[in-house]
């Protein structure tokens, strides 16, 4: 779905949250497969019981691209994602857990360059079925403005 909104629409404290995925471990092995990251944490179970957790973590990447991947619901013409800032894994997804995430927007401010855009700051929260943060990130959006400044 599309839904165009300049920069000067966003309101800071604006939020809005997604619906669940549950990871599975068919989830693990595919992204294993993918980024070539076979560590033990994610693929051994007889080591990972002998361990901390107890059993097999997600990769960080994976509840990641996940967690963003489910807030992408709406296609603004008008913005572009700009990367991604200070993320942090704050505690383990296993099999089974299902993740939501929740988008807060944080942050508005003039593009240092491109007069006729700014920067909107979303910040994600990542939560599992217990509420537990499971990740946090800021995601930056270059948004074209209504009026370029003068």
């Amino acid at each position: 779905m599309n839904h165009e909104q300049f920069f000067e629409d966003y309101v800071l404290g604006a939020t809005r949250s997604t619906t669940g995925r549950t990871i599975t471990e068919a989830d693990i092995v595919l992204h294993a497969g993918q980024t070539g990251d076979f560590f033990p944490h994610h693929m051994d179970a007889a080591w990972c019981a002998t361990q901390d957790f107890g059993q097999r973590i997600a990769h960080g990447t994976l509840v990641f691209s996940v967690g963003i991947g489910l807030t992408a619901t709406v296609i603004n013409p008008r913005a572009m994602s700009y990367g991604y800032d200070r993320l942090r894994f704050v505690k383990p997804v296993f099999i089974g857990d299902s993740i939501y995430s929740k988008v807060e927007i944080s942050d508005k401010r003039d593009h240092p360059k491109r007069t006729g855009h700014g920067i909107v700051v979303e910040t994600v929260t990542v939560t599992n079925q217990r509420q537990e943060t499971v990740l946090v990130c800021e995601h930056l959006h270059i948004v074209e403005r209504r009026a370029v400044q003068g």
